[in-house]
């Protein structure tokens, strides 16, 4: 497991746990469409000091988002799959944990528990030892009305993760995709807001 803690429970910013002294940030990428600009938050990120490591479900790896741009753009191989034994560690221990965009799937799967993934198994692991977690949810209306995944968004809030607006990714009037606001995530780091009401 990847996700061992710098500071636990440390504020954002502080355990400057990347070898250039500078925060480090994992970004953990799931698998939906808005993903194709994942870049955004990590040049966010970058902007306000954090270094950055990519994390992604292995479905997200599958065209979702410019894998090649995003390590150029952090200097990092994406991780996806667990490590063997005696490999080294690629990234340093978090000093803070974006899931976005996160989906039902991986929502339900972390507030359950079920490890079946380095990115799922890596948010367990982080939840545990006090790493704060901001989450940008990208969820369908129909799937964020299923009873499960209020009960993950009510489980993991109670555990300390700080969740975004809603966004179901569908289009606004006009046809086009409404803004994924990528920066919030950060926003909810560095002011330890609890986030949206409990509506999806």
């Amino acid at each position: 497991m990847t996700a061992t803690a710098n500071t636990a429970g440390a504020p954002a910013g502080r355990g400057g746990s990347g070898g250039s002294g500078r925060p480090f940030l994992y970004v953990v990428v799931c698998a939906a469409g808005v993903a194709a600009e994942v870049s955004k938050l990590i040049t966010a990120a970058q902007e306000r000091d954090w270094e950055v490591g990519v994390i992604a479900t292995p479905v997200a790896m599958g065209g979702f988002f410019d894998t090649a741009e995003v390590e150029a753009r952090t200097g990092r191989p994406i991780r996806s799959a667990w490590r063997r034994p005696g490999d080294a560690r690629p990234f340093p221990p978090p000093d803070a944990v974006v899931v976005a965009p996160a989906t039902f799937n991986t929502v339900n799967k972390w507030a359950a528990g079920l490890a079946d993934t380095l990115a799922v198994g890596t948010l367990c692991e982080a939840s545990g030892l006090g790493v704060s977690i901001a989450v940008l949810p990208c969820v369908a209306d129909a799937l964020a009305a299923h009873p499960a995944y209020c009960a993950s968004l009510e489980r993991l809030r109670g555990m300390g993760v700080r969740f975004g607006d809603p966004y179901a990714g569908g289009p606004e009037e006009g046809g086009e995709r409404a803004e994924f606001h990528w920066e919030r995530a950060l926003d909810l780091l560095e002011t330890g807001e609890a986030g949206a009401p409990l509506t999806r």
